[in-house]
């Protein structure tokens, strides 16, 4: 089955100590996602499955920040999520790849206002594997609009984080009824 790997929002305002929004940081160092996740894309390359990186931003200016968001409504306070800025550069210990596909996004859906879908559809992906943080969010969102775009959805809950680990799980119980949880050791396995 043609496959995907897709890592969401590991960037340093997110998950990083010095990001500027990163409630998700402690608990992301903690599981030792960054590390878990590029396992996983060395599964992905030994499979030839094309990786893909999406960041969440806002362009220069914050033109598309929706200001009445509760998520994203203060962002340009805080110089957070800025696409020019160092805060949405990826974590410094994330193994980022020239062939890697790297894609932003506007909300918290890795779909929405994207070329995600695109991209997919391109190299005839029937199957999506979603990592990232937080799992509460960006992978939930995107999990529900992969499912809902008829892709089969796998989350490998280790390379994800939420702020709290009781959210971390709650979501994935809540994503079990539309997606495969597994691990980054079990991708391999993968039919």
């Amino acid at each position: 089955m043609r496959t995907a790997l897709i890592g969401l929002d590991y960037i340093v305002d997110i998950m990083h100590p010095d990001g500027r929004i990163a409630r998700c940081a402690p608990q992301a160092a903690e599981r030792d996602v960054v590390a878990r996740f590029n396992a996983a894309k060395k599964t992905a390359r030994e499979r030839g499955w094309p990786t893909i990186l999406v960041k969440v931003g806002f362009e220069a200016g914050y033109h598309d920040q929706p200001k009445h968001s509760p998520l994203f409504g203060r962002a340009h306070e805080f110089g957070a999520l800025d696409l020019t800025g160092p805060g949405t550069a990826f974590h410094p210990g994330l193994h980022v790849d020239a062939d890697d596909i790297v894609i932003a996004k506007p909300r918290v859906s890795a779909f929405h206002g994207t070329r995600l879908q695109q991209t997919l559809s391109a190299s005839g992906i029937e199957r999506v594997v979603l990592c990232g943080v937080s799992t509460v969010l960006a992978v939930q969102s995107t999990a529900r609009d992969a499912h809902d775009r008829d892709y089969r959805v796998v989350v490998a809950a280790d390379a994800c984080a939420a702020p709290t680990p009781e959210e971390h799980e709650a979501s994935l119980r809540m994503l079990s009824g539309i997606a495969t949880i597994t691990t980054t050791g079990a991708l391999a396995d993968l039919p």
